[in-house]
C-alpha cells in the first residue's frame, strides 16, 4: 500500500577511490549494529601487488559516519561473524580459521578499539556466533502504548540468563557453531580467565554450512544447523552450558527437525537447490525460524514454528490403556506459518531487534494504529532493492528500489539489465534497534543508511504519528539504548510537542524511576530541540543543566556528617532541606541553621573545586542579568528564569559556596566589581531567592516583581557579567537530513558545514574557530590551539582532555561522572590534536 513513502535513502558513505590499494568487499561481507548505534562492518584491504588481503573490521557511530575507526583485525582468514554483545560496547570477530576475537574500546573511546580477548578452534571455520543470554528480556505492548506506567508499556519478561555465577548474576561468554559440526563454549570469568569447552553437536558429525543460535526462557540454547543442500533436513539441537569444578562443560541433545517445504512440493521439487539463509527471528525466539532456499536467480523464503501437539493413539490402545487424564501424550512438531512466492534471488536478510509483543491484540492495535516498527524484516535483492516483508505473514509491507533496479517496465528492459554486468546490491544488512532505519553495505563495501517510516509510508495525522515516536523514545529511555534513529523522522514542527509530551509521561511514572532517568530525559529534550530552528537555544540549556545536575551531586557528596553514627539524613539532603524551609534571602541566616563542622574539607580540596565554584557563581550572575530581558527565548538561559528546581540547586550551592569561603577565601568565585566594599555573593543569593521564590512552586508560577527587576538591571553596572562558554551546536549530521535529500559522504573525510541554516542565528554564543578553547567539563581554558589530546562527545559535543592533570580525589570524583559516557549519555571519541 504505502510501498513507495515508506523508505527513503538518508545518506551514502563510500571509500575515496585510489588506484593502487582499495577496500574490495570481503566474501562474505558480514555487519552488526549495536544497541549505542555503532556499526561495525568488514571489508579485505588489497595491497599493491594484489597478493596478500587484509582484514579490515570497520567501525563507526551513525551520527558521524566519515569518522571511520578501521583496525586491521589481525585475522588470517576471511571474518565471518561479527555479533555485538547486549551493552553494545564489546564486539565479538570470528573468521574462517576458527579463531574467535572480543574487541572493546580503548580509553572509553568509540574510535579507538583493541583485541583483549578471545578462543579458537583451530582451523574449523565459524558459522555462528553470539554472545550468551544476560536474561533480561523486555516486551513491547502496542496495546498498552497509550498507559501511564513505562512498567506495564515496556514489562520484563521472567527469562533465565544462559549461566549464572553465584548469586544469580549472569556469566559473560559466547558460543559459536564451526563448519565441522562443533559447539564451542567460552565464559569470561570475573577475573579476566577465560574457560572454553568444546563439543560435538551430535554424534554423527555432518558439514555445518549454515547455523543460527537462539535463547529459551529455561536457559538452554538451541542451535539450528543446515549443511547447504535444501533435500537435507534442517537439524536442531539443545545445547546446556554448566561449568562443573572450573571447567565448563556442555550437553547436547537433539531436538526434531524439519525439511523445507519447497522440496517437499512437486511443483518446485528440485527448483531451489540450496539452503543460502538460515536465522531464527529473533535471538530469544526459539521457537520461529525463517528459511530461505535458492537458485542462480531466484529465492523462495518460508517461516516456521514449533508447536506442541497432542500425538494420536489408535482406538485398540485406547481401550486397554488405563486413562491417565483425557490428554494424549504430546510431541514438539514443526509447522509451516507462511511462504513467499518465488522472489528474485536474496542476497542479505536483516531481522527486527525491536522485542514486540505478538500477542492477538498486540498485534491488531499495531495494525489499526499502523505502527509496524518490529513486525517487519528486510530481505535484499541481487537487483538491488530491498522488501520489507511482515515476520509472521511473509507480506509484503513495502518496498525501496535501489540505483540499478529501476522499476521494471517490460520484459526486454529485464533481459537487457540482466546482460550488462554485475548489479549493485546489498551483501550485508542490519535493522537499528527501533526498526526505523536500515544499513545496508554493498559489494563495492559502500555503506547506505536508509529511513524506514514507522508506518511503512501510511499517512497519518500528527498526533499518531508523534504517538508512535514518543512511545520509541519512552523505550529507548527505559533500556538506555541510543536513540539516533528516532531523530532521523522528527520534523522540526514535531520538536515541542515530543518534548511537551515526554515531559508530561516522564511526570506520570513513580519518584524512584524519574531520578532514575532524571538525566537521560534532560539529553533527550536536548537532542530533540536540535532540529528546529525555533528550540535551539534551548539546547544550551538543557546541556547546562545535565552540567548543574552533576556539579550538585558531586559538591553534596563531598560533605560529611560529623558524627559517624549520625541517624538522620545525609549532610547533602539536610542543606537542601533547610535551604528549601528557610526562605530567607539574607544568605548568613540561612547558613547559621547548617551545621558547619561538616563542611569542612581539605584546603587542597576545596582549592581544586575553584574552576567549577566559578561556574555555578558565573552562571547565577548571567541569569540574573538577563532578567530583565526575558522577553527573549532565543538566548540561552531563557528556561531557567522558570525552572524553579534549578535555581533552588544554585541556591543551596551558593550556601555551600560562602560556608567553604569562610575555611579558604580564594576557592570563592572571582567577580570583577565596580566598588571594593560590595558583598557580590550576598547581593547575588538575595536576587536568586526573590526569583525562586517567583517560581518555586511548579503549578503556581507568579511574575517577578519591578523592584526585582529594576535591582537586576543595576547588576551591569555593579559587576562584570561574564560571557558563558555554551556547547557548540555540533557538526553531526542528523540536522543534515532533515529536508530528505540523499546526503553522499566520504568515509575518512569531513563533510564540509553545508548550508546548516541553524547554526548561523546562534554564532553569536559560541566560539569561533580562533577564539581560545575550553574544556567544557573541568572548566579550564586550553589556548586557542591546545597541545594537550582532547576528547569529544558523539552526540552533544562537548570537549574534554583525555589525560587528567589533577591529583586531588576530588576532582577524581567529579571526573568519574564523565569516564564512560558523557553527562549527556553519549560516547567518547578521540579528537585529532589539530582540532581548531
Amino acid at each position: 500500500p504505502g510501498a513507495g513513502g515508506a523508505m527513503d535513502l538518508a545518506y551514502v558513505c563510500e571509500w575515496e577511490k585510489k588506484p593502487k590499494s582499495n577496500h574490495c568487499p570481503s566474501i562474505p561481507l558480514v555487519c552488526a549494529w549495536s544497541c549505542r548505534n555503532l556499526i561495525a562492518f568488514t571489508t579485505d584491504l588489497r595491497n599493491e601487488e594484489e597478493k596478500d588481503l587484509t582484514h579490515m573490521v570497520h567501525i563507526i557511530d551513525t551520527e558521524h559516519p566519515w569518522d571511520v575507526y578501521s583496525v586491521n583485525s589481525g585475522h588470517a582468514e576471511v571474518i565471518t561473524c561479527l555479533e555485538w554483545d547486549q551493552s553494545g560496547s564489546r564486539l565479538l570477530s570470528a573468521d574462517a580459521d576458527g579463531h574467535i576475537k572480543c574487541w572493546s574500546m580503548t580509553d572509553h573511546l568509540a574510535n579507538s578499539w583493541e583485541n583483549t580477548v578471545g578462543s579458537m578452534v583451530e582451523g574449523d571455520p565459524v558459522v555462528a556466533l553470539s554472545w550468551l543470554h544476560n536474561g533480561v528480556k523486555l516486551a513491547l505492548h502496542v496495546e498498552k502504548s497509550g498507559a501511564s506506567n513505562f512498567g506495564e508499556k515496556f514489562s520484563r519478561v521472567k527469562f533465565s540468563p544462559s549461566l549464572t555465577l553465584f548469586g544469580g548474576k549472569p556469566m559473560e561468554g559466547w558460543i559459536a557453531v564451526t563448519i565441522s559440526g562443533l559447539v564451542t563454549v567460552s565464559l569470561l570469568k570475573p577475573n579476566g580467565q577465560v574457560l572454553t569447552s568444546t563439543e560435538s553437536l551430535c554424534r554423527l558429525r555432518c558439514r555445518v554450512a549454515l547455523a543460527d543460535v537462539a535463547f529459551t526462557g529455561g536457559g538452554n540454547i538451541v542451535v539450528a544447523t543446515s549443511d547447504g543442500s535444501s533435500t537435507s533436513p534442517v537439524q536442531f539441537y539443545k545445547v546446556c552450558v554448566s561449568v562443573v569444578n572450573e571447567k565448563c562443560k556442555i550437553d547436547t541433545e537433539i531436538l526434531p527437525s524439519l525439511f523445507m517445504r519447497c522440496t517437499t512440493d512437486p511443483a518446485r521439487k528440485d527448483k531451489y537447490p540450496a539452503i543460502t539463509h538460515l536465522k531464527f527471528l529473533a535471538r530469544d525466539m526459539s521457537e520461529q525460524v525463517l528459511l530461505c532456499a535458492s537458485n542462480q536467480n531466484s529465492s523462495i523464503v518460508e517461516c516456521w514454528s514449533l508447536r506442541k501437539e497432542g500425538l494420536p493413539v489408535n482406538n485398540i490402545f485406547q481401550q486397554i490403556s488405563p486413562v491417565v487424564g483425557d490428554k494424549p501424550p504430546m510431541i514438539l512438531k514443526w509447522r509451516i506459518l507462511s511462504a513467499t512466492n518465488d522472489l528474485d534471488r536474496v542476497s542479505a536478510v536483516a531481522l527486527p531487534k525491536l522485542p514486540i509483543s505478538l500477542t492477538n491484540t498486540d498485534l491488531k492495535v499495531a495494525n489499526d494504529t499502523k505502527f509496524f516498527p518490529g513486525l517487519g524484516l528486510a530481505l535484499a535483492f541481487h537487483d538491488g532493492s530491498v522488501h520489507i516483508v511482515h515476520r509472521l505473514s511473509l507480506q509484503m509491507m513495502a518496498v525501496f528500489y535501489g540505483s540499478s533496479s529501476q522499476r521494471p517496465v517490460d520484459e526486454q528492459t529485464i533481459k537487457r539489465q540482466r546482460t550488462a554486468g554485475p548489479l549493485v546490491h546489498f551483501k550485508a544488512m542490519q535493522l537499528s534497534w527501533t526498526s526505523l532505519a536500515l544499513a545496508g553495505v554493498d559489494n563495492h563495501g559502500k555503506l547506505s543508511m536508509l529511513r524506514i517510516s514507522p508506518s511503512m509510508g501510511h499517512v497519518l495525522d500528527m498526533n499518531m504519528s508523534l504517538r508512535h515516536l514518543l512511545f520509541l523514545l519512552e523505550y529507548c529511555m527505559v533500556t538506555g539504548y541510543d536513540w539516533w534513529d528516532i531523530l532521523l523522522h522528527v520534523q522540526p514542527s514535531m520538536v515541542q510537542n515530543l518534548v511537551e509530551k515526554l515531559h508530561e509521561e516522564y511526570m506520570r511514572q513513580n519518584a524512584a524511576l524519574q531520578q532514575v532517568l532524571s538525566t537521560r530525559i534532560v539529553a533527550m529534550k536536548a537532542s530533540l530541540c536540535k532540529l528546529s530552528s525555533s528550540t535551539i537555544a534551548r539546547v544550551c540549556d538543557y546541556h547546562a543543566k545535565l552540567f548543574l545536575i552533576a556539579i550538585s551531586c558531586t559538591l553534596k557528596s563531598l560533605l560529611r556528617p560529623h558524627f559517624l553514627n549520625t541517624p538522620d539524613k545525609s549532610p547533602g539532603d539536610r542543606l537542601t532541606e533547610i535551604c528549601s524551609k528557610i526562605t530567607d534571602i539574607d544568605i548568613d541566616k540561612v547558613m547559621i541553621n547548617l551545621k558547619t563542622e561538616e563542611f569542612v574539607l581539605e584546603m587542597t580540596t576545596l582549592q581544586s573545586l575553584q574552576q567549577l565554584i566559578q561556574w555555578v557563581g558565573d552562571f547565577v550572575l548571567y541569569l540574573l542579568a538577563s532578567l530583565p530581558n526575558q522577553g527573549s527565548p532565543v538566548r540561552p538561559g531563557h528556561s531557567f528564569l522558570r525552572d524553579g528546581a534549578a535555581l533552588g540547586m544554585f541556591r543551596e550551592l551558593m550556601v555551600v559556596i560562602r560556608i567553604w569561603g569562610l575555611l579558604k577565601p580564594s576557592c570563592l568565585p572571582v567577580y570583577t566589581a565596580t566598588s571594593d566594599t560590595q558583598d557580590s555573593m550576598s547581593l547575588l543569593f538575595r536576587l536568586l531567592t526573590k526569583l525562586w521564590l517567583c517560581c518555586r512552586e511548579e503549578n503556581h508560577i507568579t511574575e517577578p516583581d519591578d523592584t526585582l527587576i529594576d535591582e537586576c538591571c543595576l547588576l551591569p553596572s555593579q559587576l562584570l557579567i561574564p560571557n558563558i562558554d555554551w556547547l557548540p551546536i555540533n557538526d553531526g549530521i542528523i540536522s543534515k537530513l532533515q529536508n530528505k535529500q540523499l546526503v553522499r559522504l566520504q568515509f575518512g573525510k569531513a563533510p564540509g558545514l553545508i548550508g546548516h541554516t541553524l547554526s548561523s542565528q546562534f554564532d553569536a554564543f559560541v566560539r569561533a574557530p580562533g577564539q581560545p578553547k575550553i574544556d567544557h567539563l573541568r572548566r579550564l581554558h586550553l589556548g586557542a590551539y591546545p597541545t594537550e589530546e582532547c576528547k569529544s562527545c558523539t552526540r552533544c559535543g562537548c570537549v574534554t582532555m583525555l589525560k587528567s592533570p589533577n591529583k586531588v580525589t576530588a576532582v577524581k570524583q567529579w571526573e568519574q561522572r564523565w569516564i564512560k559516557n558523557c553527562l549527556c549519555g553519549g560516547l567518547w571519541r578521540r579528537m585529532p590534536l589539530s582540532y581548531s
